[in-house]
């Protein structure tokens, strides 16, 4: 056995909770995603999905990618750079940046590579970004593929962000990246207070990632930036096509300056293959879809204002969430494992967040609503749920 294979065979968490029966991850799903699902032979409800509008299964997004890749094929077998670009991603980018209001978008293979490969080329070595503490692993990451100066604020403590502020020099960019929605916590970015402080110093800029915001927030599920009316204030917009658009991809929409500089400069961008054809008009289809329906956001928030109610009936800490996301804390790592296995015993899919994806003292399990979900559907779930709970002493 070689060095690598040495050092790396010393990593046994995950052997260690397979061997006590609570390894939570990589649950095999065997059909569509929905508020119901079968794994492992058991059906159980699903409410740790990002399927916020409850579209991945419906028939109009999965004919309009099946027609797609009749049309195109299955892939594009190349960049956008070269030769992936097809009329479809060029149609979707316009019909992005008109509902984000915003003068151009682009859209990447994936969410993550939007903020992995924006971030690295955004600014330069005399700048600084700014991120919240919270901000998802993609915004981290891209933030350390840049040469600007890299600073961060406690979440949501807009005297902290002041703080970060005030140590930058006012004749370079000073770029904020923040959430709209934190995807962990269900909490909202405050963005009014984030735009005060952008007009109080000169160079800042704002960037908000929507990716748990579109599709629920805002004006036809526009996102937090319309939400709280400060579309015109904030710099650059990212979204996915994974949670709302019920597909795989994600976007930036900004100014046509912005984005001209970020066609040619990008390096996810310009060296990843196309989103493929299906991915595409699938996400394209569901765009057209929430727009078309407001009724099904409003069902989304009937039932988020339920869920939320009968949790805090029951005695659970959810946090600040003001979301479809629900944090239920467990403040144990052990136990956070415990709850999902025994969650998934009484017929309930949750996910577990631990460290790093929270402080250790704040592991929760996550539970996230769909807008087909059914009120009795989230009766159900809040029993068993209550049950592990009290079983495991969190809640009395």
């Amino acid at each position: 056995m070689g060095i690598l294979q040495e050092r790396l065979a010393k990593y046994d968490r995950p052997q260690k909770y397979k061997a006590l029966g609570i390894y939570p991850y990589f649950r095999e799903i065997e059909g569509k995603q929905g508020t119901e699902v079968v794994m492992e032979g058991h059906r159980v409800l699903m409410f740790g999905s990002n399927a916020y509008t409850g579209l991945t299964g419906d028939e109009r997004v999965i004919n309009a990618g099946i027609e797609a890749m009749k049309k195109y094929g299955s892939g594009c077998a190349g960049s956008r750079f070269l030769n992936g670009t097809l009329d479809i991603h060029v149609q979707l980018e316009k019909e992005l940046a008109a509902f984000v209001g915003k003068e151009e978008a682009l859209c990447f293979a994936t969410g993550f590579t939007v903020n992995s490969g924006v971030l690295g080329v955004l600014t330069d070595r005399h700048d600084y970004i700014i991120c919240d503490d919270r901000d998802h692993a993609s915004i981290v990451d891209g933030v350390r593929n840049s040469f600007s100066h890299r600073l961060k604020y406690k979440h949501n403590d807009m005297e902290d962000l002041e703080a970060q502020l005030k140590r930058c020099p006012a004749d370079v960019v000073k770029l904020i990246v923040v959430d709209g929605v934190f995807s962990m916590e269900g909490d909202l970015a405050p963005l009014p207070k984030i735009v005060e402080l952008k007009k109080k110093y000169p160079g800042t800029a704002i960037m908000v990632d929507e990716a748990h915001g579109l599709g629920v927030f805002g004006r036809q599920g526009r996102g937090v930036c319309d939400h709280f009316g400060v579309t015109d204030e904030v710099d650059l917009i990212m979204g996915t096509f994974s949670k709302s658009l019920a597909s795989i991809g994600g976007f930036l929409a900004a100014d046509s300056s912005i984005i001209n500089y970020l066609r040619h400069h990008t390096r996810t961008y310009i060296f990843s293959a196309s989103c493929t054809p299906a991915a595409t008009a699938a996400a394209r289809e569901a765009l057209h879809i929430i727009q078309n329906e407001p009724e099904r956001i409003e069902r989304l928030w009937d039932v988020t204002n339920y869920a939320l109610k009968r949790f805090r009936e029951a005695g659970f800490e959810i946090g600040e969430t003001e979301s479809p996301i629900i944090p239920l804390y467990v403040r144990d790592v052990d136990k956070t494992f415990a709850v999902t296995k025994l969650a998934f015993d009484a017929g309930v899919f949750i996910n577990p967040v631990i460290p790093p994806a929270c402080a250790p003292q704040d592991t929760l399990v996550r539970y996230a609503l769909m807008a087909t979900h059914t009120k009795e559907q989230v009766d159900r779930s809040v029993e068993a749920l209550t049950g592990v709970f009290r079983q495991l002493e969190i809640i009395k």
